[in-house]
């Protein structure tokens, strides 16, 4: 028999068995696809209860995170002297504050927003008048009825979501947050389909712990699952470890100017914690858990890959 004949027949043998040998391997599992999240919140610089979870997430993840803001941002007006030189504007006069504000905090959100990678915003513009810790006060006569749920449910119908991150809200908490965040998980509740899963964010401090006793109502009932989940702030990297994500939530609270004494934030939280608001998701609680082993693996070695930080995030209002 000629060689070429010996080298072709064995050739084809090892095909066959190297064949054979792929269908009984087990198939790779699919790369797990990178998060897309919707961030539901009542004021500018809400955002800031997640801003190491949200850059962790479009970052070294390479997730995309969209915001939907609902108030105006102008009852922030209390706080603006500081930022009166710098915007030209006599801020903390009340009638100039709340027509000046809502467009100067609108882009201070949107440099937030390019920190952190946050691909859209959403603008309701709906008014902030006052603090109340009343979530019925804040819908009832704040905000237009029959508006902003109508815009969260079409928000979430179609951006294909995975989580949304929202306020946890507490008994003490302001008004528009509970409002804001009882209004997110009514819309996903109602959305037909896979739904994303909820999540209430608090901060926490070494030695602060917060308390996840929800505010109780009739009116607007909900269920917190027990498991707390946890972004570190302080997770060290970069060079001789002298980087954590603190400086990114600095800078993020650096961007609202206008909110003086919302800068007295700066450095103060340790931890990002977050509990599932039950909305009917399936799996809800090994989902969140998937997202939090993957960022806590990830944290301490960032990949930076977010390119939608290098471009100028843009509004859009409904």
């Amino acid at each position: 028999m000629k060689a070429s004949a010996i080298f072709s027949r064995t050739s084809i043998l090892i095909l066959l068995l190297s064949g054979l040998a792929m269908a009984q391997a087990p198939a790779a599992p699919p790369a797990q696809a990178p998060p897309r999240v919707l961030i539901v919140v009542a004021h500018p610089d809400d955002e800031s209860c997640f801003a190491a979870t949200v850059y962790e997430i479009t970052h070294n993840l390479g997730g995309t995170v969209d915001q939907m803001v609902i108030t105006n941002g102008e009852g922030g007006f209390h706080y603006s002297l500081l930022a009166e030189s710098i915007y030209g504007v006599a801020l903390t006069d009340e009638a100039v504050g709340r027509a000046a504000l809502p467009e100067i905090r609108k882009r201070e959100l949107l440099e937030a927003g390019r920190i952190l990678g946050i691909t859209n915003h959403f603008f309701l513009d709906e008014l902030d008048l006052r603090y109340t810790q009343d979530i019925d006060e804040v819908l009832g006569q704040h905000w237009h009825k029959g508006v902003v749920l109508p815009e969260v449910q079409r928000r979430v119908a179609t951006g294909n979501y995975d989580f949304v991150f929202t306020l946890f809200p507490s008994p003490g908490t302001h008004g528009g947050h509970k409002a804001a965040t009882l209004t997110a998980l009514t819309a996903v509740q109602q959305t037909p389909g896979r739904k994303p899963v909820v999540m209430g964010c608090q901060g926490a401090r070494v030695g602060q712990e917060p308390s996840w006793q929800a505010f109780q109502s009739a009116e607007h009932p909900f269920q917190v699952l027990p498991e707390v989940f946890t972004t570190d702030r302080t997770v060290k990297f970069g060079y001789k470890d002298s980087l954590d994500y603190q400086i990114i939530v600095n800078w993020e609270i650096a961007a609202h100017k206008s909110q003086g004494l919302f800068q007295t934030a700066m450095g103060r939280g340790d931890r990002e914690e977050f509990v599932v608001l039950e909305s009917g998701a399936e799996s809800e609680a090994a989902r969140a858990a998937a997202l939090f082993k993957a960022l806590a693996e990830r944290a301490a070695h960032p990949r930076v890959l977010a390119g939608s930080s290098e471009a100028v995030p843009q509004p859009q209002k409904h």
